[in-house]
């Protein structure tokens, strides 16, 4: 089949699609719009003043932790809402004013704050990629308002965005198995809602290069009590990224809207972006043919130029929730996105010659391929007692439908020579097919957990199981599994310190066995990550502080060379440790990131080759530690910095080439003041202030990523 881009044709029957949802009477769905939080010195205010009576909403936004740069709870998928101090796990919800503060653009930006979270993908790529406590995790894996498949893919703007929820660990109970069956962590974006007052904000930035861009943000109630919200995000932006004479070209469009009733609520989110990367990527280095390291190339060197690349996605979600009573809640969502994808995407890669002088062979890829999702999800939560336990229960079932293709065969254009500190133009790959499908998945899911509070809630239980189904119907795949989970939190010493516990799933797709092996035709079952964490979590006034110990162990196949059998024989375990830390250290300094520790064992390889190995690109320390002070007796004024620290890294399974670790210092200064009786807020920030070139981290076994030139952004808010 043929996937042209998006268009105006697919826009309306998305806007069909909406208007069908928005017709289904209120009882149908659930999961209410959570509201927008109030910020330090900000004219919005939260949802709150709306006389809402739907006590039982899960989903209203949590209020900001003190310093504002993260949110005192955090969702939890099927839990809902928890705050940090009762959550069996390690979880952080970065906020849009930390967002606005760094002058972040996309969440792979947003999630450098976290030092268990690294990138596969360099800084600036169009497609950006996680490894989360070492495991791989696509940008296609993002959840958006809870639903899997439903997020921009590729990489996600934060213009739209209000939180960015990181849960660390595999979630399979809590959000089920993600598309590709990332283990590694959930992240989930939380879309920008109708705010309680007026708000009118335009900002306009500046990029190193010659990047300009410009964001709108707009929202207003209307109605008895104010009931009926709209918001709306614009953005447009052009211009030259810090990759020499390459171009980026970004335009969003969301809208959100919500109605609140006394006893039910609705949302509504609906987006459009366009990510145009035009003469230019940054580069991923192979040392496959090499036997040593060389120096990283300048991040500013363009061994592409004359390379494209287009994704563009759509989306629409319809949400809602409906009270039965004070203690019981129906709520569901359904929504529907398209993905598409042509040009260059990938393929941006060269491969060393064994020489070690920069030399290189080049070639370019010419793709297209497409994503159409379908979600949703419904269930009932509510509370009860037995005797003096408290119960929360939560029953829900999901589906996901996933249809995917993509052009075949795949243009390749001829070997080409280039060097990596001095590169020449490339030759480009010639024309490709049409697309074609080649996936029509469907994941479907029964979830029950029950949080159990003992002790006048000193002590909290909660347990829950997952059935998952896997259907790949054009693979005659169909396999399910049961995926349990545990998680212990104890608070002898009152609300502010508390002792947890969890064991948790993750659940990722198997295969079935292909013709090249003797055991051809074999369907392996889903594969199931098994995690184990403890670790303690304090509030010590403003300052918030978890410590966690955790070992994931997650399998995967190899193959019996006696017997030419694929088998599901091969592992791979890790341990560590994570410090994280956010708030107001002292008054006026806020403090946010933290140290990690781990040992990213191969315990499970083929014949034992790299057996007691580390995983390639996951170093074994890392860090981001960034300060925010008030500069005293300038008020509205502020400066940051923040310091970024990754290990050694092995490049390759083997062991045999290892990366040396690498330090980055980003800065920042804003000043927030009123202009004309505007409030009007000035942000500067650089990273990479000392302009090192470095190797950032591994895209594959034998493949480096080179870490992006020192970067400036600058930008200025203004509130009409």
């Amino acid at each position: 089949m043929k996937t042209k881009l998006l268009g105006a044709h697919k826009a309306r029957r998305l806007h069909g699609v909406a208007a069908a949802m928005l017709a289904i009477s209120p009882a149908a769905w659930a999961q209410s719009a959570p509201a927008a939080p109030t910020a330090p010195n900000s004219p919005e205010a939260t949802l709150s003043e709306v006389k809402v009576q739907a006590a039982q909403d899960k989903s209203q936004l949590p209020r900001l932790a003190p310093g504002g740069q993260v949110g005192k709870a955090a969702g939890l998928g099927l839990l809902g809402n928890v705050d940090t101090i009762d959550a069996p796990f390690n979880i952080t919800a970065y906020s849009s004013e930390l967002m606005q503060d760094q002058n972040a653009s996309t969440v792979a930006a947003v999630l450098e704050n976290d030092p268990s979270v690294r990138f596969t993908t360099n800084t600036g790529h169009i497609n950006e990629n996680y490894l989360i406590r070492g495991f791989d995790i696509n940008a296609s894996e993002v959840a958006m308002n809870g639903l899997y498949g439903i997020a921009p893919d590729s990489n996600i703007p934060t213009e739209f965005i209000e939180r960015v929820e990181l849960l660390k660990g595999p979630g399979a109970l809590l959000s089920g198995m993600s598309p590709a069956g990332g283990v590694g962590g959930v992240v989930n974006i939380v879309t920008k809602r109708p705010t309680a007052q007026p708000l009118t904000r335009v900002t306009t930035s500046f990029t190193s290069g010659s990047q300009l861009q410009a964001h709108a943000d707009v929202s207003r109630r209307f109605g008895p009590e104010n009931r009926l919200g709209i918001r709306f995000n614009g953005l447009l932006g052009n211009g030259e990224t810090s990759v020499d004479d390459q171009k980026r070209r970004r335009n969003l469009g969301a809208l959100a809207l919500d109605y609140q009733g006394d006893r039910f609520s609705l949302g509504l989110d609906a987006y459009h972006y366009r990510a145009h990367m035009n003469n230019g990527s940054p580069v991923m280095v192979s040392f496959a043919k090499m036997d040593h390291l060389i120096a990283a190339p300048d991040g500013r060197n363009n061994l592409f130029r004359g390379v494209n690349s287009v994704v563009e996605n759509e989306g629409v979600v319809l949400r809602g929730s409906v009270d039965l009573n004070d203690r019981w809640q129906l709520f569901g969502s359904a929504g529907r996105a398209l993905h598409h994808y042509e040009g260059q995407p990938t393929g941006t890669r060269v491969v060393l010659n064994a020489v070690g002088d920069g030399s290189a062979v080049g070639q370019t890829y010419n793709l297209e391929g497409f994503t159409n999702t379908t979600a949703w999800e419904t269930g009932v939560r509510g509370s009860f007692e037995t005797g003096s336990v408290k119960h929360q229960v939560v029953v829900a079932y999901n589906f996901m439908n996933q249809k995917s293709g993509r052009a075949l065969p795949i243009t390749v254009s001829p070997n080409y020579t280039t060097n990596i500190y001095d590169p020449v133009d490339p030759i480009m790959a010639p024309a490709r097919q049409g697309t074609r499908r080649e996936n029509d998945n469907d994941i479907t899911s029964l979830a029950l957990a029950d949080t159990l509070s003992f002790a006048q809630d000193k002590v909290l239980l909660t347990l829950g199981l997952r059935h998952q189904r896997v259907h790949q119907k054009m693979k005659g795949y169909d396999e399910s599994a049961v995926t349990p989970a545990a998680g212990l939190v104890v608070k002898p010493w009152g609300d502010d310190v508390s002792l947890y516990a969890n064991y948790i799933q993750g659940l990722s797709p198997g295969v079935e066995v292909g013709s090249t092996y003797a055991n051809a035709g074999e369907v392996f079952p889903p594969y199931k990550t098994k995690q184990m964490e403890m670790g303690v979590k304090w509030r010590a006034g403003a300052f918030t502080n978890t410590l966690a110990l955790f070992q994931i162990e997650k399998p995967s196949t190899v193959i019996d060379s006696a017997t030419n059998t694929l088998q599901l024989g091969g592992e791979q375990r890790n341990r560590g440790v994570e410090w994280n830390t956010s708030g107001e250290a002292l008054r006026g300094l806020r403090v946010l990131g933290g140290i990690a520790y781990l040992q990213p064992r191969l315990t499970g390889t083929q014949g034992g080759k790299n057996d007691g190995n580390d995983a390639f690109g996951a170093a074994r320390w890392t860090a981001n530690l960034g300060g925010d002070w008030d500069i005293p007796g300038l008020p509205g004024a502020a400066l940051s910095g923040r310091v970024v620290h990754t290990g050694k890294q092995w490049v390759n399974a083997a062991n045999t080439l290892r990366a040396p670790s690498w330090t980055r210092v980003d800065l920042g200064a804003r000043y927030a003041t009123t202009m004309a009786g505007k409030r009007t807020v000035f942000r500067a920030n650089v990273d990479n202030a000392f302009d090192r070139k470095y190797w950032a981290g591994a895209f594959a076994d034998n493949f480096l990523t080179v870490g992006a030139p020192r970067t400036y952004r600058v930008s200025a808010s203004v509130d009409f």
